[in-house]
């Protein structure tokens, strides 16, 4: 995991994604998931093009199951936007880095 997609736990849930200034995409996501896999490095990408505007972390669903609940994940990878300590956007499932990016800005 590169340094600016930080691992959500949560212990760390409340600083950083509630109490964000900046807009949180969380990704939802398993070792053993392949398309999660297929997401990181456009999680990554989008992570470095955004720095400073929009904060990205992942969240294991194995290790942090109930983050998992509390957000209804029932599909990996989820990745859910959050503005202001609300969520603001949603996509379940493998998406193109143009789709995430849209979504991203819609929910802004």
């Amino acid at each position: 995991m590169a340094g600016l997609v930080q691992e959500i736990t949560e212990k760390n849930f409340e600083q950083e994604v509630t109490q964000s200034p900046i807009p949180v995409v969380l990704d939802f996501w398993a070792e053993w998931c392949g398309p999660c896999r297929m997401v990181a490095p456009v999680i990554e990408e989008l992570a470095g093009e955004l720095a400073g505007k929009v904060k990205f972390g992942k969240v294991n669903v194995d290790q942090e199951q109930s983050l998992a609940y509390r957000f209804s994940i029932q599909s990996i990878p989820t990745l859910l936007i959050f503005r202001d300590g609300q969520i603001k956007g949603r996509q379940v499932g493998a998406a193109s880095k143009s789709h995430i990016l849209a979504k991203i800005q819609q929910a802004q």
